[in-house]
């Protein structure tokens, strides 16, 4: 930082040395002359000290602006200098504390081992740094961060030690709040997931021989359309007086929130009446609520298990409720449910085919798409082609794909997958293009998360310039409840976009949803996909003849093409063609095959229309 001031200045000695020589040289003028050698060297050494001064108030008005508090003791301990920080933060002046000893300040709570320690660093070393404890002047005592530093003269010999302390009681303070908000649930005051967890550890500690503890995950259905209708302030309201019903109910248990509408208790019993204590929970919380004039009562889906019985351990009792839980809500809301193994071992082979679907995607294995060819019903003719995804488990061998759908989409790995599809679905009619093979149009089913997301349209067209393909051989299959999905917003204006680029729209699985003339007018549909289910029991079926007449005859009002797919008999095959479908999928034509099959299948097709 500054010089430290030193006597060592060539002028100051050359002064002293014109001094001397002033009082012993003979002539008048060298005298004059030395003196006046002499008054420049005092101007000079006057000048340095006055600089060192205004060095020192420099530092002494910094020290007195830190925030910080200081002490300086002497090398007996003793307290010679302190800041005004450090009167601010203990309430001790100077004239209070000068000569103590600064142990005089300590709160008590280090014991005598603390600051031994703390000497036998700060001799080592020279320094320390640590949490001390202390007490002001008025009696209450505060946390400090002290770093202290001794000073030494050119001996090794610790003249004065430098105390610099930081008040952290508020550090402390946020410390404990945020301790408090990781236990706490902020809206309704309740233990969190973590805390729960650590109750119900400490209770299944403590149990004692004959008892046990009732545990119950409750659910309120249909919460988020009370958020909908109402508005967020009230469902918190609504939150916040469910906890305290539930807590009024079970004095002396354990209530606590997971998130969300899910509400966890644990009682400790010496009674056999779990399913009894369930539904009197169920019972309690099914009166109204009164929330903005509005009596609302609850459904409430309920999953649950009982400790030692269905395990010991906090954690395994946690997954347990849950698997209750899922198993309540798959058949029906406000249901009960408890946990039975059987349920665990539907949850593990679950859990771990969903990992190992996603490590599928992610590392491009067992994953493969099959191509199911379309055809003209009046001649046979190619048309196109369907996209349908099979998975192929080393363990499990083909895995039907309504299985591993429904598993996607339980576990939001659905946009990933159908993502894949499409890239792989792309990268293929580009390979087909370079080998010379005239493509037809190939069908990708969509999913409701794919249009949810929001970023297919984006995703797709960067796809198909990326790989050159045209949008006119690709077509896009979504199914009514996709179309009808309210989370995917209005997707009229997005598919309108997409066929504006050349792409073409059909509706999957027509007639097993909510089918409905009006979004037949509304949307961009170029094509309907008459089910399966009203195929197969073509022509005897009287009701699936009469509804597979009804959709050709409106698909044609509206100039819509209809593929009749599972189209698997001639006797199929002629009442459409008599009905006038003109497009037919199904194995009487061909099954879904594998890249290789369809490749040379359309390899063989190029070379005979050449011929």
């Amino acid at each position: 930082m500054w010089p430290s001031f030193s006597l060592n200045r060539p002028l100051a000695w050359l002064g002293l040395a014109a001094l001397i020589a002033a009082v012993i040289l003979p002539l008048l003028a060298l005298r004059f002359a030395a003196l006046a050698v002499v008054a420049v060297a005092w101007i000079d050494l006057w000048r340095h000290i006055r600089a060192e001064h205004g060095r020192r108030r420099l530092a002494e008005q910094a020290l007195e602006l830190s925030q910080d508090g200081l002490m300086i003791t002497n090398a007996a301990n003793r307290i010679d200098v302190v800041n005004p920080a450090f009167t601010q933060i203990t309430g001790y002046t100077l004239d209070d504390v000068a000569g103590l000893n600064p142990a005089s300040l300590s709160s008590g709570r280090h014991d005598r081992s603390f600051y031994d320690r703390y000497w036998q660093t700060l001799r080592a070393t020279g320094r320390w740094e640590g949490e001390v404890w202390n007490q002001r002047k008025h009696g209450d005592q505060y946390p400090e961060w002290l770093r202290v530093r001794a000073c030494y003269d050119r001996r090794g010999r610790a003249t004065h030690y430098i105390g610099l302390f930081s008040d952290i009681s508020r550090h402390k303070a946020r410390e404990q709040d945020l301790r408090r908000i990781g236990f706490e649930d902020p809206l309704t005051g309740l233990p969190n997931r973590r805390r729960l967890h650590d109750l119900l550890a400490s209770r299944l500690r403590h149990l004692r021989a004959g008892e046990g503890l009732d545990l119950a995950l409750i659910d309120i259905d249909g919460f988020k359309s009370i958020n909908d209708g109402l508005g967020v302030d009230c469902g918190d309201r609504l939150l916040a007086r469910f906890g305290q019903r539930l807590a009024a109910q079970v004095a002396g248990g354990i209530v606590g929130r997971l998130g969300g509408d899910e509400f966890m208790v644990i009682r400790t019993t010496t009674f056999e009446d779990h399913e009894q204590w369930v539904a009197s929970l169920r019972q309690h919380l099914s009166e109204p609520f009164e929330i903005e004039g509005n009596a609302l009562r609850l459904g409430l889906t309920i999953g649950s298990c009982r400790a030692p019985e269905d395990g010991s351990d906090a954690g395994v009792l946690f997954q347990r409720l849950e698997s209750a839980l899922y198993s309540a809500k798959r058949h029906g809301r406000n249901h009960d449910r408890r946990f039975r193994p059987s349920l665990e071992v539907d949850d593990d082979r679950q859990l771990t085919m969903s990992n190992e679907l996603h490590q599928a995607i992610v590392n491009d294995t067992q994953l493969e798409v099959h191509y199911q060819t379309q055809h003209r019903l009046d001649d046979g003719e190619l048309v196109g082609m369907e996209a349908l995804l099979r998975w192929q488990h080393p363990d499990y061998g083909q895995v039907p794909p309504n299985e591993f759908i429904a598993l996607a989409e339980r576990h939001g790995l659905m946009p990933a997958l159908g993502n894949w599809v499409l890239d792989r679905v792309i990268a293929q009619i580009a390979t087909w293009r370079a080998l010379g093979i005239t493509m037809l149009p190939v069908w990708v089913n969509i999913s409701a998360l794919q249009l949810i997301q929001g970023d297919l349209e984006s995703r797709l067209l960067a796809t198909l310039n990326q790989y050159r393909v045209p949008a006119t051989l690709l077509g896009l299959e979504l199914t009514e409840s996709v179309l009808l999905d309210e989370r995917a917003g209005d997707v009229s204006p997005r598919l309108e976009s997409l066929r504006r680029e050349g792409l073409q729209i059909a509706i999957d699985d027509f007639g097993t949803g909510y089918s409905s003339m009006a979004y037949l007018k509304r949307l961009p549909v170029d094509k309907l996909k008459l089910d399966r289910e009203f195929i197969r029991a073509l022509p005897h079926d009287h009701a699936d003849a009469a509804i597979t007449s009804a959709v050709l005859a409106m698909a044609q009002g509206l100039n819509l093409d209809v593929i009749a797919e599972g189209v698997e008999t001639t006797e199929q095959r002629d009442f459409l063609l008599a009905r006038g479908c003109r497009h037919v999928q199904g194995y009487l034509y061909a099954r879904p095959q594998p890249v290789a099959s369809v490749e040379a299948r359309l390899l063989k097709r190029a070379t005979h229309v050449s011929a």
